[in-house]
């Protein structure tokens, strides 16, 4: 019913106030909820967006459309990014330390809804790039949200595009042996045999991990904002490969159009402050996450894996880890 009732009945605050001066970077921008993120802060007069595409001709495209239907002079740049490779993720992140004075908002929008199996780095694809990438970007970039902090004395805020779906799984990876859940999700026999749940589970890990890293980085101590977001059953590209007539008529009966969905990016991104750090946010207000992660049960997979996770992120770029503190 909780469902139902905010995808029909709440209506989500429209974005207002001044972005000026800040540079925002949005990733998975160049259709659905990123774009239309994107456009919104380029509206409200923000000087320097980062459109972080995969596909830089898709990119110039958004860039493009942006710009005549904001008329706004901010700077739209188009920076080529693909969440299912290591090294594109360091080289943004590299790009991002190198190119820009500052960096206030990242909306970490970038993921995937895969309908069958594949592998992609180390983990099968939803899970490397919903999970691992995105907090290897964090990870890499925090340096340079940490420098806007203490430069222009604001809390930079980086905030990941996440999923009511997360309640939908009741992860029986958890009990994994010692180092094996990420292994255990990636199984290919197993994931095939269940993967309904192998969204759910990407998106699961990530509110585990934000979680983790503000219980271990809390926000009295830690310049910079981490938050996650549900924007609801929304328009947007992420369900194209769902099959079915049942989905379509779901979707037009109950979803949010884009615009509606990405008002939860800019507030997460934008609006949220220090009090919404290593929280789940869903209709623009901080909400509490599923049984599966705030029972007793959900705290114990939790801490092990953020354990998993940050071994997994030194092994990709050894030292990464220590930004998180």
């Amino acid at each position: 019913m909780g469902f139902l009732w905010s995808q029909l009945f709440v209506t989500l605050p429209y974005p207002k106030g001044s972005y000026a001066g800040k540079t925002i970077i949005v990733t998975g921008s160049n259709v659905g909820l990123g774009k239309e993120a994107a456009r919104h802060y380029a509206r409200l007069g923000a000087s320097k967006i980062i459109l972080a595409v995969r596909s830089v001709e898709k990119g110039r495209a958004a860039k493009q459309d942006i710009e005549t239907t904001t008329k706004s002079d901010t700077s739209i740049e188009v920076w080529p990014l693909d969440m299912a490779s290591y090294v594109s993720v360091k080289s943004f992140a590299a790009r991002v330390a190198s190119d820009l004075d500052r960096v206030d908002i990242v909306n970490a929008n970038a993921g995937v809804a895969r309908q069958s199996y594949n592998r992609a780095e180390q983990d099968e694809e939803d899970i490397t790039v919903n999970v691992v990438s995105t907090f290897l970007l964090l990870a890499l970039i925090l340096p340079k949200l940490k420098a806007t902090a203490t430069q222009y004395g604001i809390r930079p805020t980086f905030a990941i595009t996440s999923s009511e779906v997360h309640g939908h799984t009741k992860f029986p990876q958890q009990y994994a042996a010692d180092g094996q859940i990420f292994a255990t999700v990636s199984d290919q026999t197993a994931a095939e045999k269940n993967w309904d749940d192998q969204y759910p589970i990407s998106k699961l890990l990530e509110v585990y991990a934000v979680r983790a890293l503000a219980e271990r980085a809390p926000a009295d101590s830690f310049p910079v904002t981490v938050n996650c977001l549900n924007p609801g059953l929304c328009e947007s590209e992420l369900g194209r490969e769902i099959p079915g007539f049942a989905f379509k008529v779901l979707k037009f009966l109950l979803a949010r159009t884009t615009e509606a969905g990405s008002r939860t990016l800019v507030d997460a991104g934008g609006v949220q402050g220090a009090e919404s750090h290593g929280t789940y946010l869903s209709d623009c207000h901080v909400a509490e996450p599923a049984g599966v992660v705030t029972s007793e049960a959900g705290k114990t997979a939790q801490d092990r894996v953020w354990a998993e996770l940050v071994r997994k992120l030194e092994g990709i770029e050894p030292g990464c880890t220590k930004n998180f503190t």
